[in-house]
């Protein structure tokens, strides 16, 4: 599986280019995930406009990359799910576990909101 990624100053955007995230694809996603919260990115987009579907392994990364991010204070962001994704998340029950907005732009205002509060939180 491939998929892009696309740096910028407080996030990363990761975007699978496939169309089921499975077994496969979770392990590829899971060393990217690795490799920035370790490089210091505490802040990772998800965008998944080219999956239709997922699994249990493409749900269970992305349980994964959330811990990692709220480890160091960030954020783990879903965008562009299909409606398949979305209906699996929430039968799943775990909607509450993901923040799931519908474009980059409200992903970047989240985590540039929380990238404010923590600067404040450290001046204190």
């Amino acid at each position: 599986m491939k998929f892009t990624v696309d740096k910028h100053d407080r996030y990363v955007v990761i975007e699978p280019l496939t169309d089921v995230l499975n077994g496969e694809a979770a392990v590829k996603l899971k060393g990217e995930f690795m490799l920035r919260n370790t490089g210091g990115q505490r802040n990772i987009v998800l965008d998944l406009r080219h999956v239709e579907q997922a699994d249990e392994d493409g749900l269970r990364v992305g349980l994964l990359a959330r811990r990692l991010c709220k480890s160091t204070g960030g954020y783990f962001i879903l965008t562009g799910l299909h409606q398949n994704v979305r209906d699996f998340i929430r039968l799943s029950n775990l909607e509450g576990y993901f923040k799931i907005v519908d474009s980059l732009a409200e992903a970047e205002t989240l985590i540039f909101g929380n990238e404010i509060r923590l600067d404040l939180k450290a001046g204190q």
